[in-house]
């Protein structure tokens, strides 16, 4: 198996971009990727295209990938569309790596797109909603006792998926905290403090949907989306692309790539069957780069609600069981800390346009690699980590990636 480099990264900013298409965000990311790594685009042997909802948003289906690279000057490779939910870019970028690795190709190209930004929201939270197992949802919902006759002839809240201003994915993260409150000891301010933390490092990041730095006073009085979930502490909607050309090695010295990240640990799992697929996903990146939590340098991690993200501090054994809400507290993980976590500023201020996400976090930790990172730069970084989710199968994530970057 070959090393695979990452040769150059590009990400819109992600914001909402009503007067924009998807076809134009993806287009600006590879451009700006391919740039990047002084590639140019006739050399691209494959693209791999990752987008999850615009067949329910905007009607395109079957080539979603083709429609917006078109003008991006790729000619006649093949475009594999891929879609993993909120995992469809981390996926996108597992299959272009393996396709390096194998030797398969040279020079690849994976883009993830999104554009949320829609005139009627019930759309955008509905589309949202089905990455569930609708079949079973609708089982569920059918096995209980109906409390009044029905007064609507439309799906239920449970079949459509999605709430009338949320996502329902934000209730299963409210009942997830609530959990983790009875667990560790976690309180409100403790997820406040989360989002406190995340918008502080976006405030650096000229990319990021929200720049604003919020106090955790304005954190607890935003609206309760679904308790004890706050606005401020659920990721946002909104649009956006990320991409990143992979090659190998010898490609890499083609190119002139400095200074060269390389791919050591790419893993893709599902919740199949699986007791905790995450966590077997994230021992295995460890294992598979050499590495464990004390080597790393940063890490961007899938805060889609604050509470995630402390969960995400004991998953990454980065801190014991039921310690995240400590390790925060010591600063451990903003800048400056001990491993600064999301300095992107995290699904929850830079933003979550749930195509791109997964590349949007690649593309964080290669900046920081090459000590590109501006003024959120995490000095003498050389070890980043990567680990984003997405869907829901049974109690858990449907999908599940991690990705270990060294330098």
């Amino acid at each position: 198996m070959r090393d695979v480099i990452v040769a150059g990264v590009g990400m819109t900013r992600f914001a909402k971009h009503p007067d924009r298409s998807l076809r134009s965000l993806a287009q600006e990311a590879t451009k700006e990727a391919l740039d990047a790594a002084g590639a140019d685009p006739a050399g691209v042997q494959a693209a791999y295209f990752a987008n999850a909802v615009a067949g329910l948003t905007t009607g395109q289906e079957m080539i979603r990938g083709q429609v917006a690279l078109v003008d991006s000057g790729l000619s006649g490779i093949p475009v594999f569309n891929v879609e993993d939910a909120c995992a469809s870019a981390s996926a996108a970028f597992h299959l272009a790596w393996a396709a390096v690795a194998f030797g398969q190709y040279d020079l690849v190209l994976a883009v993830g797109a999104e554009k949320l930004t829609h005139p009627d929201k019930a759309v955008t939270f509905r589309a949202i909603g089905t990455a569930v197992d609708l079949e079973r949802r609708a089982e569920a919902a059918r096995a209980r006792p109906a409390r009044a006759p029905a007064k609507t002839t439309g799906p239920s809240r449970a079949e459509a998926g999605a709430s009338r201003d949320h996502s329902i994915f934000m209730d299963f993260y409210a009942a997830s905290a609530l959990r983790y409150m009875e667990e560790s000891g976690a309180t409100r301010e403790d997820f406040a403090a989360v989002a406190v933390k995340n918008r502080a490092h976006a405030a650096l990041n000229p990319k990021a949907q929200f720049r604003q730095p919020v106090t955790l006073d304005e954190v607890l009085n935003s609206r309760t989306v679904s308790g004890p979930l706050t606005l401020f502490m659920c990721s946002p909607t909104g649009d956006g692309a990320a991409a990143a050309v992979l090659c190998s090695r010898a490609a890499a010295r083609r190119l002139g790539v400095r200074p060269a990240v390389k791919v050591a640990a790419s893993v893709l799992a599902s919740g199949l069957g699986a007791v905790d697929a995450g966590q077997e996903a994230i021992r295995a990146a460890y294992e598979r780069a050499g590495l464990g939590p004390a080597d790393l340098d940063l890490a961007e991690v899938h805060d889609a609600a604050a509470p995630a993200e402390l969960r995400l501090y004991e998953s990454l054994e980065l801190c014991g069981d039921g310690e995240g809400p400590g390790f925060l507290a010591n600063g451990e993980t903003g800048l400056g800390g001990r491993v600064p976590v999301n300095t992107s500023g995290g699904l929850l201020a830079k933003g979550h346009p749930i195509g791109a996400t997964g590349l949007a976090q690649i593309a964080e930790v290669t900046w920081q690699l090459q000590g590109r990172a501006g003024a959120r730069q995490v000095p003498g970084a050389r070890v980043g980590l990567t680990q984003n989710a997405g869907g829901s199968i049974g109690t858990g994530p449907a999908a599940l990636s991690v990705h270990v970057l060294t330098r």
